[in-house]
This record gives structure tokens, C-alpha cells and sequence, in this order.
């Protein structure tokens, strides 16, 4: 028998998280951490968001979820990882009322972010779009 295995990715600023769901024992993993103890705080309830809204639809006690995150700050991170998990969610269940939940909730979680920081410009200071600096010829 085979085992069922969802592989799914989020992104947000500079950070990549790639999520692995599983049958298992209900274990959920940022990095080889175990999210009860995963810092900060805000990270960890923003992660959760996912997992409770999701809770109606799958069981999570019977899944396992590892998730590797790489890249930009902490917040971008925990975007990332709560992306990723949703996406694999949707990808485990098949559930199009799963889907439209998260959609409501937040759209992002599912569609992802497309801002990013707006890219440097030649010869000037490393923030971005400011003018350029006098010059004086007299």
C-alpha cells in the first residue's frame, strides 16, 4: 500500500518554506522545532491560523506536517510557512469548501503576496527610491 504524501510551498518577501503532510501522529515541525515551542509567539499563531481553520475539514492529529523555511525575516518566514501548509491542506483533502475558507479568511494564504521591496537604483544610497544627490558646478 502506498502512503499519501503532499509536497506544497509558500512564499512571501524572501522567504521559501516547503511543507511535507503525511499520515501521522499529529506532529507539526518548522525546521525540525516542534511548533509548541517555535519563538516568537507571533510566528507561532500566525502558523496556527492555518492548521485551526482547516481543523473542521481534516483531522490534524492524524497528520504530520514538516515544514523547512529559508530566507528573509521572521514574520516573512512565518507568511511563508502558513502558505505553505495551507496550500498542502487544500492538496490533501480535495475539499473545495476548505479552499473557499481560507480564500475568506485571507487570500494570501492561498494566492500568496505579490509585494516585494522595491529594487535599488544605481548610484545612490541602498534605499531605494530617493532622489539623486545634488550636484554643484559652479
Amino acid at each position: 500500500m502506498e502512503e499519501k504524501l503532499v509536497h506544497s510551498s509558500g512564499k512571501r518577501k524572501m522567504s521559501i518554506a516547503r511543507a511535507t503532510i503525511k499520515d501521522g501522529r499529529g506532529i507539526v515541525r518548522i525546521n525540525s522545532v516542534p511548533l509548541g515551542i517555535y519563538r516568537p509567539e507571533i510566528s507561532r499563531s500566525k502558523i496556527n491560523e492555518s492548521l485551526i481553520l482547516a481543523s473542521d475539514y481534516v483531522d490534524i492529529s492524524k497528520l504530520d506536517i514538516d515544514v523547512n523555511v529559508h530566507g528573509g525575516g521572521v514574520i516573512g518566514q512565518s507568511d511563508a510557512v502558513r502558505s505553505a501548509i495551507a496550500r498542502g491542506l487544500v492538496d490533501w483533502t480535495k475539499n473545495d469548501s476548505l479552499y473557499t475558507t481560507y480564500i475568506n479568511y485571507d487570500r494570501t494564504m492561498i494566492a500568496g503576496d505579490h509585494r516585494l521591496t522595491e529594487t535599488h537604483k544605481p548610484s545612490q544610497s541602498s534605499k531605494g527610491p530617493r532622489h539623486k544627490r545634488q550636484k554643484s558646478y559652479r
